[in-house]
């Protein structure tokens, strides 16, 4: 049987009909087949960075929890010196800011260029106010001397051991110690503050570019992988909640 060749009119919508149901939107890099196999493209290669950042903090608190064991003592001092009040209220802001940039996901989704530019914006003030009160924080601790290496003085710890005098420092010893105890808080703490500080700068450009209408038109992976990134940072701070300013305050 012999096949009909194709007349000229066959063959100039012959792309056409090969192309037929593929989508390919703007947002769709060059390299990618579809829509599809960029997010999960994406997905991927965030869930990998994540994976490489919580290597990076479980060393850190792999070491904050085998100084603990070392100098139980000293931590509990120094534990003692840090404001609860202030690290419940970071605590509660960021749990409410994953709140909120869940949300923001959602109306990624569902295509709402005003409740996304609404959500991101409580998501950077609540992120923003994070910041505020740990500067806060930072700046009482340089105040009263808590600052190893640099302006570091136990003279104004509150004591917790009944073994020491209240109108007198900390023997020498454990002077030292406590030092160890703020080397791991400023350096766990100001870690996780830059990624703060990173986060809110995204979410700023991330909000220009929602108010635009970018991310309401079926691409949502920019605002999906930042959340993960977002509710990450959240949980980390979740962890050292606990660690620095609840379980060392007693005895």
């Amino acid at each position: 049987m012999r096949c009909r060749p194709l007349d000229s009119q066959a063959i100039a919508t012959l792309p056409e009909q090969e192309h037929a149901g593929h989508e390919h939107p703007d947002y769709v890099r060059h390299h990618f087949a579809n829509a599809s196999q960029q997010r999960e493209t994406a997905n991927f290669g965030m869930w990998l960075y994540l994976l490489t950042e919580i290597m990076f903090f479980s060393g850190l608190f792999a070491a904050y929890l085998i100084y603990r064991n070392w100098y139980y003592p000293a931590f509990v001092a120094g534990s003692h010196q840090l404001k609860i009040w202030a690290g419940t209220l970071n605590t509660v802001a960021l749990i409410c800011s994953s709140f909120t940039m869940a949300m923001g996901v959602y109306a990624a989704e569902m295509r709402q260029r005003k409740a996304l530019v609404r959500w991101l914006t409580i998501t950077l003030i609540l992120g923003m106010g994070f910041l505020c009160i740990k500067g806060y924080e930072w700046h009482d601790e340089w105040e009263h001397h808590h600052v190893p290496g640099l302006n570091f003085s136990t003279a104004t710890f509150t004591h917790v051991d009944a073994r020491y005098p209240q109108d007198k420092p900390l023997p020498e010893d454990m002077a030292e110690k406590t030092q160890t105890y703020f080397s791991l808080y400023f350096t766990m703490t100001g870690l996780h503050a830059i990624h703060m500080i990173a986060g809110v700068a995204i979410l700023i450009v991330l909000i220009f570019q929602a108010y635009g209408g970018k991310f309401t038109n079926g691409h949502m992976n920019t605002i999906e992988n930042f959340g993960l990134y977002w509710h990450f940072v959240d949980i980390v701070w979740i962890f050292l909640f606990p660690l620095l300013y609840l379980i060392s305050r007693h005895q």
